[in-house]
């Protein structure tokens, strides 16, 4: 979604017009799903799905949205990864059974989705090039993670373990349930496809 174009959505937005707002968020489900997922894997073992946290995550924006005071694209996704670590504080605290609100865990949260964008915005996708030389990090990001979500799942496990969570290949084979050879020729197939699907992002 080009910078420009998230301007004006939540311009429309604040000017309280909610399928415009649900348009907005829906322009982020890939990004946010593919960092709620990492999070999930790392805090809570699987044991909630990436997809309905990212829409409970979606329900609390539209309730705060008011509360927003940003103009732009990345002042949004930087707002709705903030919005996604309270959610994700949420049901970490579900699952541990812990009740009170947990100030520096939702810090923490939305530390490491920040890091995990960067790191998003910085996988091989381009080939050293971008549809546009000046596409910013941000933006980048939430092509990758729109390229990433037209991949076959395996391309996009192998992808999403290899570099974002930074497994070497033996640990993503056994992660995987794969041979290490198998899990390399899949990893090149991937990137391969993910060059292809980034390069024809609008």
């Amino acid at each position: 979604m080009p910078a420009t174009d998230t301007t004006g959505l939540i311009a429309a937005a604040r000017a309280g017009d909610a399928q415009t707002l649900g348009d907005l968020l829906e322009g982020y489900r890939n990004y946010l799903r593919l960092l709620a997922g990492l999070e999930i894997g790392r805090r809570l073992q699987g044991k909630v799905d990436a997809s309905d946290v990212v829409q409970e995550a979606f329900l609390d924006a539209a309730r705060y949205f008011p509360n927003f005071r940003g103009t732009d694209g990345p002042q949004f996704m930087a707002w709705l990864r903030e919005v996604l670590a309270g959610t994700l504080a949420n049901q970490v605290r579900r699952y541990f059974g812990t009740k009170a609100r947990d100030v520096r865990l939702e810090r923490n949260l939305a530390n490491d989705l920040g890091n995990s964008s960067v790191a998003l915005a910085g996988l091989p996708a381009a080939g050293g090039s971008s549809p546009s030389q000046h596409v910013a990090k941000g933006e980048q990001a939430l092509l990758v993670a729109e390229a990433l979500g037209r991949l076959p799942d395996d391309y996009r496990t192998v992808i999403v373990l290899r570099h974002l969570e930074g497994l070497t290949f033996p640990q993503v084979a056994e992660r995987m349930g794969k041979t290490v050879d198998s899990v390399e020729k899949l990893w090149l197939r991937g990137l391969t496809r993910l060059r292809r699907e980034y390069g024809d992002a609008p």
